[in-house]
């Protein structure tokens, strides 16, 4: 029987890579569309040539059914989905495997890998659909640790229970997007949380990393729909009471959100879900230049209209993505209702954008109610749209193809209030302008795009397309990403919005963060793990949860 295996080096499964010739096809169209100068298609190398690390520890015979360390086992978890990453995959380069990977097929599994780990002082890093593009699933650790065990938790994939009357559902950590949608579809419900990673992360790591989804306002954050979670950690379980809402101190949930493997392995949770949405509408709205678009978008953001989809693209970003010509801003917008047609809500938004100089081509205007599919787009809704959420899909699949291209395409995001907005994106996007001027010379390109909205302020998500130097990829990067962080810092933004911290931002995170909570965090972690094992490096170092535990 054949099984359909990840790719060990980018997104997706083996079987989804393009031929050669499809390559050589889409290079031709990418350099003519980015004006960017495409280099020799090479291909990745073979997991069959890539050298690994010798083992430094195997399984007990005890979980040895479970465990496997095999090459790909190893390489698949090795790296997350960074461009960094897909570039080092790519070349064979995986410089820090896990020396086996457990796959527990339930609590008890976990229970006993994490016992092992424990006693053993082997780093345990909790692995979902292994999608960080921050190094959250990297297995680089100290070296004083006697081995690193990924922890692959996609056997606990089912919706356990379903509560109708109070409309939640009891998840398992492991199951995917897809998986978890499936199952609660069944019963005519949605979780409504679709993050551009949906098709492969799962609801434990959207916990653990705080994801967002596509949704541009209100319930759009993963912990705001989590009822109760329930972790495995190594001095015990950590079970919170479902409630719909506490005051009962700091929460046992929030604490759980954004712990990123650190504090223990979340394996299920009590999640809101609704029915699906029956009333549809999404239209494209066209400024002339991006902070005019802007000030709409703050406009609608205090409204209270609450719109399901509010993201603003900058014109370079809408002609990239082929939603745009290039002239004009781009507004994707867009409501929904489980309940009641949203065509006055959409009709008022459209006058706000229209009091601010947008215009809706009559073609967008037409959108049509529908049941539509994850990205809340209304079928209908306008080629700008449409096209937006191809690209919007698509582009880790793109992303894979422009490395084998020398491209370098990667993001980086972050948040800032409505008063410094302006002068904030100036100023960082000069910052990532000049940084890739530096490191790529010219031909490289900055946009920019709103992925959330609130009424105090937007989430800003910046694109990086450059000509890449073969080999020099992942050195070029850091230059361009430490320049952008230091300027997101100095400006007063955060060094992420729904991105996590991981590896790659911890030296921002330590800048951004309060001294005090940095040790009240310390000694969180020494309380539940008092050796360190669990992810160690991420949001904090190793030594200093082992001193807080002394």
């Amino acid at each position: 029987m054949n099984i359909r295996r990840y790719k060990h080096w980018g997104w997706g499964y083996e079987d989804q890579q393009p031929a050669p010739e499809q390559l050589r096809q889409t290079a031709a169209l990418a350099a003519e569309h980015l004006g960017i100068e495409v280099g020799e298609i090479e291909a990745p190398v073979a997991l069959e040539q890539v050298a690994l690390a010798s083992v430094r520890v195997r399984p007990p015979d005890a979980l040895a059914e479970i465990c496997a360390d095999d090459a790909h086992a190893r390489a698949s978890h090795a790296l997350g989905k960074s461009y960094s990453d897909v570039v080092n995959g790519f070349r064979g380069r995986f410089e820090h495997p896990p020396d086996f990977v457990a796959a527990p097929r339930d609590e008890h599994d976990v229970e006993r890998v994490l016992e092992w780990c424990t006693a053993q002082r082997v780093a345990a890093i909790p692995f979902g659909g292994g999608t960080s593009v921050v190094g959250g699933v990297t297995a680089d650790v100290p070296s004083s640790y006697n081995g690193v065990v990924a922890i692959d938790l996609r056997a606990l994939d089912r919706v356990l229970e379903v509560d109708a009357v109070s409309r939640s559902a009891r998840i398992q950590g492991g199951a995917s997007g897809p998986v978890l949608e499936a199952q609660l579809g069944e019963h005519g419900l949605t979780l409504r949380h679709f993050p551009q990673s949906f098709e492969y992360s799962t609801l434990g790591g959207w916990i653990a990393t705080r994801a967002a989804g596509h949704f541009a306002t209100v319930w759009t954050h993963i912990e705001d729909f989590v009822e109760s979670a329930r972790a495995i950690t190594p001095v015990g379980v950590w079970q919170s009471r479902r409630l719909p809402g506490s005051g009962a101190g700091v929460s046992p949930d929030r604490m759980l959100a954004g712990s990123e493997g650190t504090l223990g392995v979340i394996t299920e949770a009590w999640v809101r879900v609704q029915p699906r949405p029956e009333h549809r509408r999404s239209v494209g709205v066209l400024f002339s230049e991006f902070y005019a678009g802007a000030q709409c978008v703050r406009a609608l953001a205090q409204s209270g209209l609450s719109p399901a989809n509010c993201r603003l693209i900058d014109a370079r970003e809408a002609a990239m993505t082929m939603a745009g010509d290039g002239s004009r801003a781009l507004l994707v917008l867009g409501f929904e209702s489980t309940d009641h047609p949203v065509d006055e809500s959409l009709a008022r938004a459209l006058a706000i954008c229209a009091e601010h100089g947008g215009e809706a081509p009559e073609a967008a205007r037409a959108g049509s109610a529908s049941s539509g599919g994850a990205s809340g787009d209304a079928a209908g809704a306008g080629d700008a749209v449409g096209s937006w959420r191809e690209a919007f899909l698509g582009a880790p699949y793109v992303r894979d193809a422009l490395v084998a291209m020398g491209v370098l395409a990667e993001t980086f995001e972050t948040a800032i209030t409505w008063e410094r907005f302006e002068s904030f994106h100036a100023r960082v996007k000069q910052s990532a302008e000049q940084a890739v001027r530096e490191a790529c010379g010219d031909g490289g390109r900055v946009t920019a795009r709103f992925t959330h909205v609130y009424s105090d302020g937007p989430a800003v998500y910046f694109t990086v397309i450059a000509p890449a130097r073969r080999g020099e990829e992942v050195e070029q990067w850091a230059q361009i990403k430490a320049a952008v962080s230091d300027a997101i810092l100095a400006e007063g933004g955060t060094i992420t919005h729904h991105h996590a911290v991981g590896r790659d931002h911890r030296p921002w995170y330590d800048r951004q963060r309060p001294q005090p909570f940095a040790a009240a965090l310390a000694g969180a972690k020494a309380a539940v793990d008092p050796r360190g094992v669990m992810n160690p490096g991420v949001l904090i170092d190793p030594g200093v949860a082992a001193a807080g535990s002394r």
